[in-house]
């Protein structure tokens, strides 16, 4: 495959037999849209989470004064932590939360410096029980600072994320409240091929709010029009936002061929003060 830096947003990957648009295009840092969120007012930086003898890397980010915050788990696309989600994990502690995002590639050696060929065969490869239980390990973790409201916790997360978001939100019962953007609502893994979020619905009852494009190729208008009815069925507190003309990974601020402001402005209002109203209460 060719290097990531001359693919074009017509080519897809497939991924556990799911093809997702917009995969293949790398994170531009040289944007000079780029959001860039400082942190002054805030205490962020790397730390680590002990998984028995392994020591998971996180970057955390929260207000410098004050306590009692609701916690937001952050899950970052195939890329991993790189600055892209190390900034939303800043512009969520702007907005008063505890933002944690844990890097689910360390296992794997990271996947800095890896062509996209190569990330998608580790991605490809981390078993949901990996994924889920590091996720677990972080809110966990979370959960016990001193500062963090342990009663109130969201999960959002980008792409790959996305679909975590819904994976963990139906498993992990601390979880108050969901944000996937454009998460595959198809994405099995390898050790659990038939367990997708279609077939998580009754167990996923926390309020959820999705951001998806209208123009994104791999995950079709369809399937997301039809997770949200099915959902509401047994979930009265759901919504997924469809942005016309707006392809898959369109808040990707760094990322210019997908980027798209007034959706990515839109969706992180609507996200905000999603979470304000159901984590803050």
């Amino acid at each position: 495959m060719a290097d990531t830096t001359s693919l074009t947003r017509r080519q897809v990957l497939k991924v556990s037999g799911l093809t997702f648009a917009g995969y293949a295009m790398a994170p531009d840092r040289a944007l000079a849209d780029a959001i860039k969120t400082d942190t002054q007012g805030l205490v962020a930086g790397e730390t680590e989470v002990a998984i028995g003898s392994y020591k998971l890397p996180v970057y955390e980010a929260r207000p410098a004064t004050g306590s009692n915050f609701p916690i937001l788990l952050v899950i970052s696309e195939i890329w991993g932590v790189h600055e892209y989600v190390r900034d939303s994990t800043r512009r969520f502690a702007k907005e008063g939360f505890y933002a944690i995002a844990p890097e689910l590639y360390f296992r794997e050696g990271g996947m800095q410096g890896k062509d996209f060929q190569q990330m998608s065969q580790i991605s490809g490869k981390v078993t949901r029980a990996q994924y889920l239980g590091d996720l677990r390990a972080a809110a966990d973790y979370a959960k016990q600072q001193s500062w963090a409201r342990a009663d109130r916790m969201g999960v959002t997360g980008f792409c790959g994320g996305g679909a975590l978001t819904l994976h963990f939100t139906a498993e992990y019962p601390g979880v108050s409240a969901a944000a996937p953007w454009y998460g595959q609502v198809k994405r099995a893994y390898s050790d659990a091929p038939g367990v997708d979020a279609f077939s998580l619905m009754d167990k996923i009852k926390a309020p959820v709010l999705g951001f998806y494009g209208e123009a994104d190729t791999g995950i079709p208008v369809e399937d997301v029009k039809r997770f949200e009815a099915e959902l509401r069925k047994t979930n009265p507190n759901v919504e997924f936002v469809l942005y016309p003309g707006a392809p898959h990974a369109f808040f990707s601020d760094d990322r210019p061929q997908v980027y798209r402001k007034e959706a990515s402005e839109d969706a992180w209002k609507r996200c905000v003060a999603f979470f304000d109203k159901h984590l803050k209460s």
